[in-house]
């Protein structure tokens, strides 16, 4: 072996390497990034977990036994009810994630060393559920409970009761499996147009650059509402996942997903040199994903600078509106914030690609 030669090779790739700009950031900004979001981001320990009161019973008693469960910091109370069922129409449109019910004859119940004090829960997120159980173990200040033996504080999951991993997981398989291949065909098809040379045929027919862009993606999405329904029939067939809104709501928030992702493609292939480096920008884009939207880890143990950035991302809505529909049977239109905000995020992303676009061909 020559070692002269393989020295000038090595200097070259090196070289290449530090030209590349999207292989340097990958270099550092991988590790970078994975050791800032598993050590800071990510924590399985749920706090602050938005939740309503229904103090029927408006004693002291009372209120200083909900001071008492806000103080240990896995709650967060954001609503107030009257009954107990404004409490579950709140779980149902995702408002809250945890109903505290105290009944109107508290004080007699907690003399007596009955149940006292209910706890509603969201139980489509698993990690809420194993959360939300540390607050059966509060006490309650009554000699009564030392002889009956009685929980005083009960909690009641709704919506998966049984804690099955798949049917808060499927759901979310829709949102996952549509950010890494709608992202990842659409930012390399702008690309792959220029490298065969079709993009100047392309630019000479009449065809408007709007028209060339939307005319891109469209394909796609019927690709996306075919995967998002091999998703849906395997998950009721293999794991008995339930479809418990309309499944015409779930189709239009895969087609929400679906574009949303798609446009980001888009301005993705705007940028990208080659193919590779169309698929090296990807991965920036379906890490973060996957990390912080709630799919793999509870989005409510998250610093609050990272709820924000994850905000950001399309998987955080559409997960919130797909469980919504499918495990809570809640409608698109009750959850219109995340809607609202698929809708601006498409409408940015694809104001941005068509800009680029033409920047790129004038």
């Amino acid at each position: 072996m020559n070692w002269r030669r393989l020295f000038a090779i090595v200097l070259k790739e090196l070289r290449q390497m530090r030209r590349d700009r999207i292989t340097l950031a990958m270099i550092i900004g991988i590790p970078v990034m994975q050791l800032v979001l598993f050590g800071y981001a990510i924590n399985l320990n749920l706090r602050g977990l938005a939740t309503g009161i229904a103090d029927q019973a408006g004693t002291a008693a009372s209120r200083a036994l909900v001071m008492d469960m806000v103080a240990t910091g896995v709650i967060k109370p954001t609503a107030e009810a009257t009954t107990p069922a404004q409490l579950m129409e709140m779980l149902r449109r995702g408002e809250i994630s945890v109903g505290v019910v105290v009944p109107p004859d508290f004080e007699r119940r907690r003399a007596e060393g009955r149940e006292a004090v209910q706890v509603l829960v969201d139980g489509s997120d698993t990690t809420v559920q194993s959360a939300a159980i540390q607050l059966a173990q509060m006490p309650l200040d009554s000699p009564a409970y030392s002889v009956t033996r009685v929980q005083p504080i009960s909690v009641v999951a709704f919506y998966n009761p049984q804690r099955r991993s798949a049917v808060n997981i499927v759901p979310g398989l829709i949102g996952v499996i549509l950010t890494m291949t709608m992202v990842l065909f659409t930012g390399v098809a702008i690309v792959r147009e220029r490298e065969r040379g079709n993009m100047e045929m392309l630019i000479a027919t009449p065809l408007s650059r709007s028209e060339l862009m939307v005319g891109k993606v469209l394909p796609y999405a019927v690709i996306g509402l075919v995967q998002t329904t091999v998703v849906l029939l395997l998950g009721l067939w293999l794991f008995d996942v339930p479809v418990r809104g309309s499944l015409l709501d779930v189709y239009l928030a895969a087609v929400l997903l679906i574009f949303a992702n798609l446009t980001l493609g888009l301005l993705i292939s705007t940028k990208a040199a080659s193919q590779f480096q169309a698929m090296q920008m990807t991965f920036f884009v379906f890490l973060p994903s996957i990390l912080l939207s709630g799919f793999m880890f509870p989005f409510a143990g998250m610093p609050r600078v990272i709820q924000w950035i994850a905000e950001i991302l399309p998987l955080t809505h559409f997960l919130r509106l797909i469980r919504g529909i499918m495990l809570r049977g809640a409608g698109l239109l009750e959850l219109w914030p995340d809607v609202l905000a698929l809708v601006a995020f498409t409408a940015v992303m694809m104001t941005l690609a068509i800009s680029r676009f033409r920047k790129r061909l004038d």
